[in-house]
């Protein structure tokens, strides 16, 4: 009974541990608003969490090269639209945009 007890318990335990990682609805921008940050300073705020302060990975793709796989375009639709893990929408519009051309440059 004890072992049955336990196991609800974990179980519910990594349930809720799980969600509080999901995508938080609040973090999001809205479409019309752009920052006055820079690109990087956007990159700070959104991405660190998944590919690292300096662009190595952590659970997300290293990002030091991206720009010789994907332009500028494919990149803003990429972090648009996300990809495999990523979630969509992290970061939208002009904010979208800024980020896309500074990781282009990244070769």
């Amino acid at each position: 009974m004890k072992k049955k007890l336990l196991a609800i318990a974990l179980g519910t335990s990594v349930v809720f541990a799980l969600g509080a990682c999901g995508n938080k609805e609040e973090s999001k921008p809205s479409k019309q608003s752009a920052s006055t940050d820079s690109a990087e300073q956007i990159y700070q705020k959104s991405c660190i969490g998944c590919h690292a302060k300096d662009l190595s990975g952590a659970t997300g793709p290293d990002l030091r090269k991206v720009g010789q796989k994907y332009d500028a375009a494919e990149i803003e639709k990429i972090i648009e639209k996300g990809r495999g893990s990523m979630s969509p929408g992290i970061i939208q519009g002009e904010d979208a945009k800024k980020v896309a051309d500074w990781l282009a440059e990244h070769k």
